[in-house]
């Protein structure tokens, strides 16, 4: 029988999020950092190539740690989910490693296991209600910023001409992927695209 192996899993809501130190951790931990995978994209669902990369490896005795439950998912339902699939379909362990309380290797008996549950839901909760109410706060500010005539809405992205059409120059002849210059101009797949629908329209350069 393979002897089981250790991973991390490492997740940022945005491109501004650097995600070195939570790596760092996991390296302190002995990860291999072949096992380490990185998702840079947001909570909006799990169709992240390297969460399913790390889900595909996953076996029965393995462990996955990560540095907060929220790492899991961004809402009460998706994080209980996706301990379930870890634990119970796959069979492995994890360790949160801000919870010391939510790490499955220990007390593997019933009531271990009911207390690790219970925690669990009531922190996954806690982080959904919190994020609801960062969205109430924030849709509250914007009314009232919009009712003094003071709400300008997001400033309109940026992107430097000569560099966008090196770039995208690069993925029409082949040689680079859209997902390559994403990374490169920082930029998040819907604005990438209307910048390339633009330049599409402006040139004629239709596929």
């Amino acid at each position: 029988m393979s002897s089981s192996v250790s991973f991390g899993y490492v997740r940022v809501s945005s491109r501004d999020q650097n995600e070195a130190r939570q790596i760092e951790k996991m390296k302190e931990l002995g990860i291999d950092e072949r096992h380490i995978f990185v998702d840079k994209e947001s909570g909006k669902d799990f169709d992240r190539e390297q969460y399913r990369a790390l889900m595909a490896m996953l076996r029965d005795g393995d462990t996955v740690y990560i540095s907060s439950i929220d790492r899991l998912g961004r809402n009460y339902r998706e994080m209980l989910e996706q301990w379930s699939a870890i634990t119970k379909d796959k069979g492995a362990d994890i360790v949160v490693l801000d919870m010391p309380l939510l790490d499955t290797r220990n007390n593997r008996d019933l009531t271990g296991t009911l207390i690790s549950d219970i925690v669990l839901a009531l922190l996954s909760y806690v982080a959904e209600r919190e994020r609801e109410n960062i969205r109430t706060r924030q849709a509250e500010g914007i009314a009232l910023a919009k009712a003094r005539g003071a709400y300008k809405g997001r400033k309109p992205i940026e992107v430097d001409k000569a560099k966008f059409e090196s770039v995208y120059g690069e993925v029409i002849r082949g040689e680079r992927t859209n997902r390559y210059a994403m990374q490169k101009l920082g930029l998040k797949p819907n604005t990438y695209y209307r910048f390339v629908n633009e330049f599409k329209t402006r040139t004629g350069m239709w596929e």
